[in-house]
């Protein structure tokens, strides 16, 4: 008998068509911006015809031809060669967590202080996420404000790949720096696209506009063979429409545009979509995650699920002040939802201030989160071995199964511990001193801070990619 596993479902199929109609209706009639030429003429080319201005009108047909041309699963393997996961558009997936998101800060827990990030914040937070087993990956943690915009996308991805070996996702904020950055990891790695460890990650703008340097990314990504992440930012009330069905029309009809552009570049090119749909501060200008945009995450997996497409989501990162009760309310919603939800990838996690300071803390936090995320959605069995006549039947009315058969067997596995609180008792935690939760969080943090393993190659990667950054400095 299948075990009880138990699962969000967000949409059923009559309230997917209908998501799906709205994006085509904005698509056949409103159309999206397309700034590039070369780009615009791919587009003309397969519509068959020419448009006035900037905008294209993408007919039904050519989703539905992207729809399918695109694959549904993509392997991904770590920088070593191993197999880590399969992103799958067939909803049958567990979600997969990632560190990250350029930030611009950084938010030291030695001494709660926020600083430029820098080339050794770098080193820090890809050695934290290739040290804790719950994240899947790694994504750009920040950029570095210590070097010249010439060469910090380049230290910071030299950094990434000598730090882990679990697979990367990459932004680069530097225009000019996309195409010397893969050309850094060819370098140091050889073949990166056989076996692929790195994902590149562009947006569009919202709302509706394919710019220049996201499809000339697109192109560069494509021709090399990688899986590409598309995925859109908008802010219902500001870049999208203040109510969450408007937004999750419009943005949905974005990831189709992306989606149709790159098999237009190169049929059957591996590509993940995805939103980071949030709310719009009016008061304070700045954006939020509220349930809603959440609830619009899982919805958003669902229409990639309909289309068969893997998905990219979004982390619940940057409502908070630090590792902080506001920041810990919005991630365990995230995480327990994304586990349940038929999110596929989770990146990004451990932002604060509105994605602006990188805090290892909440990164430590959420670890023990995802833990028990996905404990609480691996379920349990329901068949009669796992029920357990015999020790009901032996033991009977009025007594324990202290010494049972089966928990003998199973005790091991029942029991789930934090990866960062010890359980104490009352007279314990008085004993102890009476610590509060976030003395030990930042005491576990700062522990593993100062106790990170590195890959054995840490060295030689950085030593060969520096003297290549070197030599095109010079030239």
């Amino acid at each position: 008998m299948p075990g009880l596993k138990p699962e969000i479902s967000v949409m059923t199929l009559e309230q997917v068509q209908k998501v799906h109609d709205n994006a085509l209706f904005i698509l056949e009639n409103t159309g999206i911006t397309v700034d590039d030429r070369d780009a615009r003429h791919l587009f003309e080319k397969a519509v068959g015809k020419q448009n006035k201005g900037h905008c294209i009108m993408i007919p039904k047909d050519l989703v539905n031809w992207a729809t399918d041309a695109a694959p549904e699963k993509i392997n991904i393997y770590d920088r070593l060669g191993n197999p880590c996961f399969t992103l799958s558009g067939d909803g049958n997936r567990d979600a997969v967590f990632g560190i990250g998101v350029t930030n611009l800060y950084y938010q030291d827990p030695f001494e709660n202080e926020i600083q430029p990030f820098s080339r050794l914040h770098m080193e820090k937070a890809t050695r934290l996420g290739h040290n804790l087993d719950a994240f899947d990956f790694v994504s750009t943690p920040g950029v570095l404000q210590d070097l010249s915009p010439d060469t910090a996308d380049l230290f910071g991805v030299l950094e990434m790949m000598a730090n882990t070996t679990k697979p990367l996702v990459i932004l680069i904020s530097g225009r000019k720096s996309f195409n010397p950055a893969l050309d850094l990891f060819e370098h140091l790695h050889g073949d990166i696209a056989s076996r692929p460890f790195i994902m590149p990650y562009v947006n569009p703008i919202t709302p509706l506009v394919l710019n220049s340097e996201t499809t000339r990314k697109m192109d560069v990504t494509i021709k090399r063979g990688l899986p590409l992440i598309f995925s859109n930012y908008g802010m219902s009330g500001a870049t999208c429409p203040i109510t969450p069905a408007g937004t999750l029309a419009l943005l949905t009809a974005e990831l189709l545009a992306g989606l149709v552009y790159s098999q237009l570049v190169k049929e059957g090119s591996p590509i993940i979509l995805g939103s980071l749909p949030a709310a719009f501060d009016m008061k304070n200008a700045g954006s939020f995650y509220s349930p809603h945009t959440l609830l619009l995450n899982l919805a958003c997996a669902r229409m990639m699920n309909f289309y068969k497409i893997p998905h990219c989501g979004t982390s619940g990162s940057g409502n908070g002040w630090g590792a902080d009760l506001l920041a810990g309310t919005t991630l365990c919603i995230n995480h327990f939802t994304s586990c349940l939800g038929n999110a596929g990838m989770v990146p990004f996690v451990g932002g604060n201030f509105d994605s602006l300071v990188f805090s290892p803390e909440l990164v430590v936090y959420a670890d023990d989160v995802i833990r028990q995320s996905r404990k609480f959605a691996s379920g349990f069995s329901l068949d009669d071995e796992a029920v357990g006549f015999s020790d009901i039947s032996d033991i009977g009315p009025g007594g324990n199964f202290l010494l049972s058969n089966l928990t003998g067997k199973y005790f091991r596995d029942s029991t789930f511990s934090s990866s960062i609180w010890p359980f104490l008792t009352l007279d314990k935690w008085k004993a102890k001193g009476k610590p509060t939760a976030k003395k030990i969080l930042r005491e576990k943090t700062i522990e593993l801070l100062d106790n990170q393993k590195t890959p054995k190659d840490h060295n030689e990667i950085l030593s060969k990619g520096e003297a290549l950054i070197k030599t095109r400095a010079c030239t």
